[in-house]
């Protein structure tokens, strides 16, 4: 019963086993190097985030002092499992981190902190960990499309999915047969959690579940290659993810054509610092606003048309209490845009929170469920607006594709420029060493051993 041939998980996984860096087309490892940068930059970002500073004391009592993995917030060296911790954890706070719309993922969050963690344990080259990231992308999205909208709707994909995907692209790095390779995603399916409960009552464990993702899958994979056994039929088995966690899972989607479409190239940059389902209704807005001139003050109400998904997650969030949690309020998330025409890193802080003004115009913001957007989704992100000025017009705003989708993509000076105000929030790295990083990750198939990114900080 634990034949690796013969069922879709088996088919997914000995085609990525086998994968090399040759096998990947130039678009692809252009891609991968472009969101290797953004991740970085996401992860140095959330530096300051409680829910990073708790991790890391966790890390301080539990892990070793030293070791060949680096945490990038820190510059602290730790064992790969601690590093992938720390660093997922960082890169999913100021929500900046990369998504892929079908799936409705953040595979970046988990898939690069694993990625690195084991590449620098193990002296992988650049090549190397591009296609580790590769192999983790393809997995994890297509996981995530297999598990469909209706797990989405109480499970954070990121969370579940994103432990499989982590724990691919580690076996990528230690270089894992397929038999293996499923033993590591047997092990990483039945570890995988994350619940949207969190965001009701504004809680930390956003960044827990991708920590534990990435950790986890890491762990899969380092036990498999030792020869501890997973369920190959994790995903579609009887008793399997997509028995207990969906309602609508699609086994096709695991194996989609396969060598064909490379989903990491399908992945979107977030140009905003918002929850993504704000993302389409924001863009709208402001192309509204500025194609109708308008200030925030001429505005008497605003209508978002929204797929079912943005009103499952959004929808609870009336009155954020915390800064983090205003990134997935609508209203407040528009209510930047109106008054500054941006919702970066930094719009969202403790006096925008505070602000009436901000609070009393993202009370007039009313989400409503629009049947076309809705049958888009997840595969298209539309974004439409209905405006009620104050002298009494009734305007209409849209945008077919947001900021930072791959229909209408940051370039790669947008997203240098990106990384640094990443790397400038709360002094999170100096300029000279982000534009280090920058040149790293142009240059990235160059370099025959990945050893640290940035130099030890003087205790």
């Amino acid at each position: 019963m634990n034949d690796a041939r013969g069922h879709p998980a088996g088919e997914l996984a000995g085609y990525l086993s086998a994968l090399s860096f040759d096998d990947l087309p130039a678009a692809v490892v252009e891609r991968a190097q472009e969101l290797f940068l953004d991740w970085v930059a996401s992860a140095l970002a959330g530096r300051n985030a409680k829910p990073v500073q708790v991790m890391q004391a966790f890390a301080r009592a539990m892990g070793p002092a030293d070791g060949p993995s680096e945490i990038l917030v820190s510059r602290r060296r730790s064992s790969p499992l601690f590093a992938a911790l720390i660093n997922a954890a960082s890169c999913h706070v100021v929500e900046q981190d990369d998504v892929h719309n079908g799936s409705v993922l953040h595979p970046g969050a988990v898939v690069f902190p694993a990625v690195l963690a084991a590449a620098q344990s193990v002296g992988a080259s650049g090549r190397e960990l591009i296609t580790a990231a590769t192999v983790g992308y393809e997995s994890g999205i297509r996981i995530g499309e297999f598990l469909g909208r209706s797990h989405y709707r109480l499970f954070h994909t990121t969370g579940t999915a994103g432990t499989l995907a982590a724990a691919a692209a580690v076996a990528s790095v230690l270089g894992l047969n397929t038999t293996s390779t499923l033993h590591a995603l047997g092990n990483a399916g039945t570890q995988a959690a994350g619940l949207w409960e969190f965001l009701r009552e504004g809680a930390d464990s956003k960044q827990l579940h991708t920590a534990k993702a990435a950790a986890d899958g890491l762990t899969a994979a380092y036990l498999a290659r030792d020869g501890l056994t997973g369920a190959h039929r994790i995903l579609t088995g009887e008793q399997g993810l997509g028995a207990a966690l969906s309602s609508d899972a699609d086994p096709g989607r695991l194996t989609d054509r396969l060598g064909r479409r490379w989903a990491l190239r399908e992945t979107s940059f977030k140009h905003h610092a918002s929850c993504r389902h704000t993302h389409p209704a924001a863009d709208a807005l402001l192309s509204l606003m500025r194609t109708h001139q308008l200030g925030a003050e001429d505005i008497a109400r605003v209508r978002a048309r929204v797929h079912q998904g943005a009103i499952d997650v959004l929808g609870s969030v009336t009155d954020p209490l915390s800064v983090h949690q205003a990134k997935f309020s609508m209203g407040f998330v528009l209510a930047l845009i109106a008054r500054y025409g941006r919702a970066g890193v930094d719009e969202f802080n403790d006096q925008t929170l505070g602000d009436a003004g901000l609070r009393e115009w993202g009370a007039r913001v009313e989400m409503i469920l629009d049947p076309e957007i809705d049958a888009a989704y997840p595969d298209r992100w539309l974004g439409r607006v209905e405006v009620e000025t104050r002298d009494g017009r009734r305007l209409h705003g849209e945008v077919a594709a947001p900021k930072g989708d791959p229909d209408n993509t940051l370039s790669r000076d947008e997203i240098e420029v990106k990384a640094l105000r990443l790397a400038a929030y709360r002094d999170a790295a100096s300029e000279s060493e982000m534009r280090t990083l920058i040149g790293l990750a142009w240059r990235l198939p160059e370099i025959a051993k990945l050893e640290a990114l940035l130099p030890r900080r003087r205790s």
